[in-house]
């Protein structure tokens, strides 16, 4: 039986050699991998009862019977247990690659985005600092161009005056100032007859400027001297006031009333008393002895009836108010005749002669001539009325005008050439 179950010679040779290629290709395949697979060998060995520091012999071997089982089954598990760890390293490996791939590329992020950041605030900076040098700019533009047509105007406006004088010496022929002269006449005598209603000096003043137009001996001008003919025949037309006289009259009348004498106290007219007489009959002795009872009592009282009313005399404070109140209506009537307005000028004057035929004595030669005289000026007139335009004054001031034109007309096609 021990024979039999023995393993032959033959069969350890071959057993042997193929257990040790085993071991030596496990062992080599574990040194390449990792220290792990050859702790896996060594516990491997101790549990097939084998020292892994010593070799077995040949003889050992043939003492041995060989178990073929036991290496046939360690070898896949070894070769299954180091491509796990194979596995386990490349994942490992891979996983701390991709992580500091993506601590790298945070860090190039955050780098990036820091310099994005500064890139913006520096445009930010640089379009702020654009925008102030263009407003600045337009500032300076538009003050440089108001500036500019400020000296323009001024330019213009002495060329316009140097070519208005240059033009008034330039060819101006003597008789242009002869019109120029009756030109300032007609304006005076406009400005006399409106502003100070003087009619006898805007008439003087329309013959003068007349005279220089007929020195001129210019058959161009009849319509201008026709004109002007019919505004002094127009101006002679108008009624003349004397206003000096009625100022100076009323005037007069002022002074003289405080020298006018107050009336009386007025006593209505009493009624006529008829004597009566002591008749012969002895009947009538009752009506005799009343009437020689008045007789005797009218030597001491007379008693007489009156019908109306008593105007009492003045007090002296009213005979001041009197006075002075005529004095002012006369002053108005004074203002009037310098504002020609003659319904305030009348109705002055009218208050003023009820007044006097009131509270004065019309029996004293001087109140009698004071309303006299109040009568009298309440018949002038003050108001005139005036043309509202001459029609020379236009006529003269276009016609120069259009001469001025003339003479400027050649100087500006000059200067425009050069």
């Amino acid at each position: 039986m021990t024979d039999k179950n023995k393993p032959s010679g033959t069969e350890k040779d071959t057993a042997a050699p193929a257990s040790s290629k085993d071991t030596a290709t496990n062992a080599s395949d574990k040194a390449t991998s990792s220290p792990s697979h050859t702790d896996t060998k060594v516990s491997d060995k101790t549990q097939a009862g084998d020292k892994p520091s010593v070799a077995p012999s040949s003889s050992a071997k043939e003492t041995q019977p060989a178990k073929p089982s036991k290496p046939t089954a360690s070898a896949p598990v070894k070769e299954k247990k180091g491509g796990r760890g194979l596995a386990v390293l490349a994942i490992v490996l891979v996983i701390a690659l991709g992580a500091g791939l993506y601590y790298h590329g945070h860090q190039q992020s955050m780098q990036y985005n820091a310099g994005i950041a500064t890139l913006s605030s520096q445009v930010s900076e640089l379009k702020t600092a654009l925008e102030d040098s263009d407003k600045q700019a337009q500032a300076a533009v538009q003050k440089a161009t108001q500036d500019t047509q400020v000296l323009i105007d001024q330019q213009g406006k002495t060329i316009a005056s140097l070519q208005s004088a240059l033009a008034d010496v330039k060819g101006r022929r003597p008789n242009d100032w002869l019109l120029a002269e009756a030109n300032y006449l007609v304006n005076q005598a406009g400005r006399q007859l409106w502003l100070q209603h003087d009619v006898l000096t805007a008439t003087t003043l329309m013959e003068n400027a007349d005279q220089r137009i007929a020195e001129l001996n210019d058959p161009s001008l009849t319509p201008l001297r026709q004109a002007m003919a019919k505004d002094i025949q127009q101006l002679k037309a108008i009624k003349r006031i004397d206003r000096d006289g009625i100022v100076l009259r009323l005037n007069s009348l002022q002074q003289e009333v405080d020298k006018l004498p107050l009336a009386n106290a007025i006593i209505p007219e009493g009624e006529a008393v008829v004597p009566e007489t002591v008749s012969d009959n002895v009947d009538d002795w009752q009506q005799n002895l009343k009437a020689s009872l008045s007789d005797f009592v009218s030597q001491f009282i007379t008693y007489r009836k009156r019908d109306g009313d008593v105007v009492p005399l003045l007090t002296p404070a009213q005979t001041f108010y009197l006075q002075e109140n005529l004095k002012a209506k006369l002053d108005q009537a004074i203002t009037a005749v310098y504002r020609q307005n003659g319904r305030l000028y009348a109705e002055s004057l009218k208050a003023a002669e009820e007044w006097a035929e009131r509270f004065y004595n019309q029996d004293a030669k001087i109140t009698e001539s004071f309303v006299s005289t109040l009568k009298a000026l309440s018949q002038q007139t003050i108001a005139v009325s005036y043309p509202e335009a001459l029609e020379s004054q236009l006529l003269i001031s276009d016609l120069l005008a259009d001469r001025l034109r003339r003479d400027l007309a050649p100087l500006s096609t000059g200067e425009s050439s050069q």
